[in-house]
């Protein structure tokens, strides 16, 4: 699959674009038209949609599973998650899957693959994960959540909450288009009104 990009595009527009310095098992699953940008690497049991985009150095290994339409910025980590469709994960993000990590078992031995405990991050539709952020293992971010830059995320985030901070802290609410609301939850830049739900905020109709 490591075709160079000039090849892929004349060949067939449709075609995934995989940069030659890129790494794609052949077991994995690459989506029409996603880009996979230099030394990235995606482990043969990943399943990419189509429309994607992996920068530089991302890693995506562990059976993760990636929508449609989904940016992965360069120096990414993903290890087992899923993420929705439209979800935005800045550059140096890690998606972390194991609760308890040791390098060895407790009789000393080196933990092979069917040692990992698997408890992965889902990221919902639409959220934005802001550079050099965490997300411990089992965390579900919600929909056009908002994660900002280097936060340690070891907790659900609602839809559209807003949360920064180590650890992280919900510090207010975002807009489908990426920007803060107001107190009476309504969007300064597009106007959008929301209403509260047990699982955070929706549109109001």
């Amino acid at each position: 699959m490591n075709t160079p990009l000039s090849r892929q595009l004349v060949s067939d527009p449709d075609a995934p674009m995989i940069v030659a310095s890129a790494e794609v098992a052949a077991g994995a699953v690459v989506g029409a038209r996603t880009r996979i940008w230099h030394q990235a690497q995606v482990d043969a049991d990943v399943r990419l949609g189509a429309d994607c985009v992996l920068g530089k150095g991302v890693h995506i290994s562990s059976a993760a599973v990636i929508g449609d339409k989904v940016k992965i910025q360069n120096g990414c980590g993903v290890y087992g998650a899923v993420l929705e469709d439209g979800v935005l994960l800045a550059p140096g993000v890690r998606l972390l899957e194991d609760p308890a990590p040791r390098s060895v078992t407790p009789d000393g031995h080196l933990k092979g693959r069917d040692d990992w405990r698997r408890e992965p991050v889902t990221v919902r539709y639409g959220a934005t994960i802001g550079a050099n952020a965490v997300i411990v293992p089992g965390v579900t971010v919600g929909r056009f959540a908002m994660v900002a830059v280097g936060t340690v995320v070891g907790h659900d985030v609602p839809d559209h909450g807003l949360v920064m901070g180590n650890p992280a802290r919900q510090v207010g609410w975002a807009c489908q288009c990426g920007h803060r609301l107001d107190d009476i939850l309504t969007c300064p830049s597009c106007g959008r009104r929301y209403l509260r739900r047990p699982h955070g905020l929706s549109a109001a109709p």
